[in-house]
């Protein structure tokens, strides 16, 4: 099957490479020449642009488009309109919202072009083990590009979700749950690493030994089994943790429909945690606690190296309660 690739990142570079594998057809195109010079010597045939790469195909086209959700498919997708015809059809394969599948779908309506939104997994594992897809949009448009779910996804690895949104949906559900199953699994190895027998724990072994038939087996246990094999404290990791922006809809999701969804919302906001060296929040806790009942706290200099961890001292004097600590 023939079809144009727009983006070739991290996702879309390898995703290009498996459907030449799978002798598809395939004409790239990317921002950056190098790229596209890249996988042109691996079998694809190469363009200097949209344009180019739009008259380069033969209708009904195919264009699947790896590009950052946004702006970045809005332009895409708006430049297309403009030199597509009827019948041809654009697929959105990054991590867009699915509102704006809806609006996307609705703005192409008119012109007779066809709209997918397929939801993608499988990280840079994708081109070896497969990619896990969730398709939304018309279901005779799924059945006529079946041949090139079959080819990025393992079996039973692509599945039609519905009308048009569906597949960004599932796959914005897919992410929140993902964020609250990596938070768990932080937080339990964190535990153990505090713990008295944290000197000893070889946190690898251990995360494969959870791999061999206990009810947390996964695949992220598999990551991090590999993780701790090379850095086993993690000591050259920085904890600054990004969200992409799923995480967010999930929990906005959640709120809009009444779904209680606690794991998964805090998961999101120890992500916004991650990247605040100093939290004010915890200065007027820490200021609390020696207030109300004399706790130790801890003074940094400007440098963030902590210079004292001893109580401060501080006059009682007398209250509604007698003046007394608590």
């Amino acid at each position: 099957m023939q079809i144009g690739m727009i983006g070739l990142g991290r996702m879309g570079m390898n995703m290009t490479r498996r459907l030449i594998k799978g002798r598809h057809k395939v004409v790239a195109y990317n921002r950056t020449p190098e790229r596209v010079k890249e996988i042109v010597k691996e079998g694809a045939k190469g363009s200097h642009s949209i344009e180019e790469l739009v008259r380069m195909l033969t209708p009904p086209r195919v264009i699947w488009l790896m590009v950052p959700a946004g702006k970045p498919v809005d332009g895409s997708i708006e430049k297309l309109r403009g030199l597509l015809q009827k019948g041809d059809i654009i697929i959105d394969g990054g991590n867009s919202f699915y509102k704006d599948d809806i609006r996307h779908e609705q703005e192409l309506r008119p012109s007779g072009i066809h709209y997918m939104d397929v939801g993608v997994s499988g990280g840079i594992w994708g081109l070896k083990i497969g990619y896990c897809l969730m398709i939304g949009g018309d279901k005779k448009i799924y059945r006529y590009l079946e041949p090139l779910f079959k080819t990025l996804a393992p079996k039973d690895g692509y599945l039609y979700c519905g009308k048009t949104g569906a597949g960004h949906f599932v796959k914005m559900v897919h992410n929140g749950i993902e964020y609250g199953m990596m938070a768990a699994l932080g937080e339990g190895f964190e535990i153990m690493k505090a713990s008295p027998y944290g000197g000893n724990i070889d946190f690898a072994e251990v995360a494969h030994l959870w791999n061999q038939g206990s009810v947390i087996r996964s695949w992220l246990l598999e990551l991090a089994a590999a993780a701790f094999k090379k850095d086993k404290d993690l000591s050259s990791v920085c904890g600054y943790v990004e969200d992409s922006g799923e995480g967010r809809w999930t929990v906005q999701q959640a709120i809009d429909t009444d779904v209680p969804a606690p794991v998964i919302t805090f998961s999101l906001f120890q992500r916004f945690r991650s990247r605040r060296t100093e939290a004010f929040s915890d200065k007027i806790i820490a200021a609390l606690r020696h207030e109300f009942g004399g706790h130790t706290v801890v003074k940094i200099s400007k440098k963030k190296r902590i210079i004292s961890a001893k109580p401060l001292k501080r006059e009682y004097k007398a209250s509604g309660r007698g003046g007394q600590k608590r």
